[in-house]
């Protein structure tokens, strides 16, 4: 479904991104892990179309990124929930949801998908009317998460939706992404916690200082000697 080949993202003088590739299938979840200034994020920006990559190519279903205008990134099935979250505080969790919905994506009406949505985080449902902005961290991530999955995405791009999270809440967060990919939707997910990611994704790729350094199927890299000592805490996952 994606294609990465040799990336390359900067800003100013700084490489953030040195000749990165990487792929994900349909139906996968794939990870990029990496410490803080890896270039997860500039990563995913640049799949996004936040950021402009200074070289490489980005193929989605076999179309050039590139030639796709930024505002039709959506309608083209893909949803990106970027650091931060980005929702709009000032206006109700049902209203948040509501302009996730993109009609010309909509396989199923916006009413299912709402159903969906509410499934899979039963607290949007009970809160429904509250203002986004007063709500934690762990639930405006989860109104960001759902607001993109109203325009039925195929491709879900995730940027470390743990950070800043207690554990307790990072616990709700995955295993509200554990459904969402029960419902075989592809996602590609960068984050920090490394250990949950893993348990959880298809394939990972190792991020350090913009390049990759490593990469294999989850379950593999658990194992790995190396991985544990960098990425687990040095102890078994």
């Amino acid at each position: 479904m994606l294609e990465v080949r040799n990336l390359s993202v900067r800003y100013g003088k700084h490489l953030a991104l040195d000749d990165v590739s990487v792929t994900v299938n349909t139906g996968e979840m794939v990870a990029i892990l990496g410490a803080n200034g890896a270039g997860k994020s500039s990563l995913l920006n640049a799949i996004g179309r936040r950021v402009q990559a200074a070289s490489g190519t980005l193929l989605y279903r076999g179309q050039e990124l590139s030639q796709l205008p930024q505002h039709l990134l959506v309608a083209s099935g893909i949803a990106l929930v970027p650091e931060g979250r980005g929702i709009f505080p000032r206006l109700s969790v049902e209203e948040n949801l509501t302009l996730g919905s993109l009609p010309a994506r909509d396989k199923r009406n916006t009413g299912q998908r709402r159903e969906l949505v509410h499934a899979i985080f039963p607290k949007l449902a009970e809160r429904r009317h509250q203002i986004a902005g007063t709500m934690s961290g762990g639930e405006q991530q989860m109104v960001a998460i759902g607001r993109a999955l109203m325009s039925d995405p195929d491709l879900l791009l995730l940027d470390e939706p743990s950070l800043g999270l207690a554990p307790i809440v990072t616990q709700e967060v995955f295993a509200a992404l554990a459904r969402i990919r029960g419902n075989g939707l592809t996602i590609m997910l960068v984050e920090q916690n490394a250990r949950a990611t893993l348990a959880l994704a298809d394939r990972a790729y190792l991020l350090e200082a913009g390049r990759v350094t490593g990469s294999g199927t989850a379950s593999d890299l658990r194992n790995d000697p190396a991985v544990v000592n960098a990425f687990l805490g040095g102890s078994a996952a």
